[in-house]
């Protein structure tokens, strides 16, 4: 299955179920009164983490995820039928942005953790709730709320206790075959790895832990270059990072050059990855040249002040496996301290219980505009939107209830600041409603 790790959608949660206007007729009940019923609350859509899944592939094709409706009211005072909540897999690791604002809806990281990430309207009311002493018979009931509808920027980030970085054809695809039962491809040329690859390790003392074969580097790549932004993205979730460099020599790189090209790309992309537990992991030692290189390049780590910390150096062979299994048993006694990266924290709400009750006045945020083209009056804005989409047209009682309530929110005063006359058409934003303005 191939590897994809970034994918954008849209969900668009279910609408509240219609109240309805319904009223009480049964022998011997005088004056029976309002009988109509609220709406079902509408489906709302939540992810759901499945330890099973490894990639985001299954949102490639599929972009467009919509819950259920609600049912509609009843006679009789009964509330419509909820719709279901939409349920959709995701595999660990995933965070959730909106594309609109770029918040950060959440990161999922435990299996079986759910993030609702858009909520079903509510049921309107049916005219039972809108009985008063001065109009006991109320022709008024309100239609379902809209679910809410987001884009959603979905970014993977493999879940991997250990990141191995380096160079293209430093080794790391064959240390991952070696210490695991992963299979990634292996081969003589640079970027055989395009994607990542994971493997358990399992020690002889019962220690375990998750290990990535994460695609290679090249300089440039905090900017974009080469796999780029594809290959850093993963090392944020790693508590141990494993660099491995290749002594051999063989395509006339010097390894020192190429592991400081390695800490600069990871240090221009977030420098709390060069403070993390690492180990500098010397690769093709059976190689002829590789003894000659190893002793160069231990002086000039050690030479080197601009490191944050010295770090250990253990040499390898994958090949004749020499130095594999004490390197592993370092890297499982540096995990078992080793503390959790910021962006992998879930993040935890405070609760006070402190609370100041301050009287802030009631603000609506709407728009007034003319239009030339069709010579009327346009008011918009979420909440004025809202609220016609909630009302009955086609009954005059809940129009003038939506009237009553775009007085209330300061719109008449508004259309009269602007400049509007007496007869003047208004319309709704986004709708063929169009009433006139009456001063």
């Amino acid at each position: 299955m191939a590897f994809v790790d970034q994918a954008e959608i849209e969900v668009k949660a279910g609408k509240g179920g219609d109240g309805i206007v319904s009223f009480r007729h049964e022998k011997f009940v005088a004056m029976g009164g309002p009988f109509g019923g609220d709406g079902g609350h509408g489906g709302s859509i939540i992810f759901k983490v499945d330890e099973g899944l490894r990639t985001l592939m299954d949102f490639r094709y599929n972009r467009h995820f919509k819950a259920q409706p609600g049912g509609n009211g009843g006679t009789k005072g009964m509330t419509g039928a909820s719709a279901e909540d939409r349920y959709i897999k995701v595999p660990q690791g995933t965070t959730v942005k909106d594309v609109e604002t770029g918040e950060v809806l959440g990161d999922l990281l435990e299996n079986g953790q759910e993030l609702v990430v858009v909520k079903g309207g509510r049921g309107g009311r049916g005219n039972i709730h809108f009985a008063t002493p001065a109009n006991p018979a109320p022709e008024l009931s309100e239609n379902g709320e809209p679910g809410q509808i987001r884009k959603l920027k979905l970014e993977l980030k493999v879940l991997a206790d250990v990141g191995l970085v380096g160079f293209p054809s430093a080794g790391k695809s064959t240390l991952l075959s070696v210490v695991s039962n992963a299979k990634p491809k292996v081969a003589a040329y640079h970027f055989t790895t395009l994607s990542p690859n994971i493997g358990m390790v399992r020690l002889d003392d019962a220690r375990d832990f998750v290990m990535a074969d994460l695609p290679g580097l090249i300089e440039g790549a905090s900017q974009g270059v080469g796999l780029g932004f594809q290959f850093l993205r993963h090392v944020e979730r790693t508590r141990v990072v494993l660099h491995l460099v290749d002594m051999s020599g063989i395509e006339g790189n010097d390894p020192y050059t190429q592991y400081r090209k390695i800490l600069d790309e990871l240090g221009q992309y977030d420098e709390t990855i060069l403070n993390r537990p690492h180990i500098v992991v010397p690769t093709k030692m059976d190689m002829p040249d590789s003894e000659e290189n190893l002793v160069k390049f231990r002086q000039e780590v050690a030479a080197d002040s601009g490191l944050p910390v010295q770090p250990e150096i253990m040499p390898i062979s994958a090949l004749t496996r020499e130095g594999v299994q004490p390197l592993m048993r370092l890297t499982a006694d540096l995990l078992a301290t080793a503390p959790v990266p910021e962006s992998y924290r879930p993040v935890v709400e405070k609760v006070s219980n402190d609370k100041t009750y301050d009287f802030k006045p009631e603000q609506h945020n709407f728009t007034v505009e003319w239009s030339e083209e069709t010579e009327e009056w346009v008011i918009g804005g979420a909440e004025i939107e809202k609220l016609f989409l909630m009302t009955n047209i086609q009954r005059d009682a809940t129009i003038m209830r939506f009237g009553r309530q775009l007085r209330h929110m300061g719109v008449d005063d508004a259309l009269r600041k602007a400049g509007a006359k007496d007869g003047d058409d208004v319309r709704i934003n986004n709708s063929d409603f169009v009433f006139e303005f009456s001063d």
